[in-house]
């Protein structure tokens, strides 16, 4: 099968699950905690979505040359994904933080200004995820992450 073979879509996905994993010893040296959820979530050093884009524009430009239109193609999409996720994305989540403590503060007002008595089997409301996007430095570092895979990739093993 031709999908195999399509190797800019394997290097990709590799630098996907590549900064999905290192976000975990990241993580445990700084907060001296084994976080294995971070595998899956989103937010977070380095950025994966930054390494997938980048890492597929770079193997592109090694396939196609850089010169080529489908590399200028991959290389605004990287542009405009990182922007996303270090503007609009991190914004989103700063906002769910705010969100967040806004309920708490209305929760606790609500307690104290009468008798809220707890009923069996109320569910407690979930709070909105907080680490939705990336600092710039984390998109930084995602971008390098991806580029330095497909380089690797490309000049040592292929």
């Amino acid at each position: 099968m031709e999908l195999f073979q399509n190797t800019p879509l394997w290097v990709a996905l590799f630098s996907i699950f590549f900064a999905q994993f290192v976000k975990i010893p990241i993580h445990y040296l700084m907060n001296r905690k084994l976080n294995w959820s971070l595998f899956t979530s989103t937010g977070g050093m380095p950025s994966s979505h930054s390494a997938a884009v980048t890492s597929l524009a770079t193997a592109i430009g090694f396939e196609h040359g850089l010169d080529s239109s489908i590399f200028a193609l991959a290389a605004i999409f990287s542009i405009i994904t990182m922007f996303d996720a270090s503007g609009v994305r991190f914004q989103a989540g700063q906002q769910a933080i705010v969100i967040n403590q806004m309920r708490e503060d209305f929760r606790l007002l609500v307690q104290t200004t009468r008798d809220w008595p707890k009923k069996d089997g109320q569910q407690k409301i979930e709070e909105l995820k907080t680490l939705l996007g990336h600092k710039p430095s984390e998109v930084y570092a995602g971008a390098l992450t991806g580029i330095l895979i497909s380089v690797f990739l490309y000049t040592v093993i292929l």
